[in-house]
């Protein structure tokens, strides 16, 4: 049995909470680009690798561009060293990923029931505003 790559996990787990955020199953996904649920659960676990076509059409169908599957990875991680002069990311040890959070999740599946999107940017001003008291 061989371990995952790391890359492959982080990108797993990004396309998860992509499809977690929207709402959407995995047999919903892997229907949309002709998979089996199966096979999406593989990708998002890091179990397989996913191809650079397939990870271009699941940026399509989660509307999402390809970058987003690698916001956040921590430049180790690839295993690539830091070329000279370019400043180290900030380190974020211990703070949780309000990404991955269930109450985050929750929250923004609300907002984007809203129709509206007026009301849609009515309510985020408000929040925003709440969050600067």
């Amino acid at each position: 049995m061989t371990l995952s790559h790391p890359v492959d996990t982080h990108v797993g787990s990004r396309l998860r909470q992509r499809r977690a955020l929207l709402g959407m199953s995995q047999t919903d996904l892997g229907n949309a680009v002709g998979l089996t649920f199966q096979q999406v659960q593989k990708y998002e676990r890091g179990f397989n690798r996913i191809s650079s076509s397939r990870l271009f059409e699941f940026a399509k169908v989660l509307d999402v561009p390809v970058e987003h599957f690698f916001d956040g990875m921590a430049p180790s991680t690839s295993g690539a060293k830091r070329k000279p002069g370019r400043p180290k990311a900030a380190d974020k040890a211990g703070e949780p990923d309000l990404n991955t959070k269930r109450e985050t999740l929750e929250l923004v599946r609300a907002y984007y029931k809203i129709r509206s999107k007026d009301l849609r940017s009515k309510t985020r001003d408000l929040i925003e505003a709440l969050a600067q008291n």
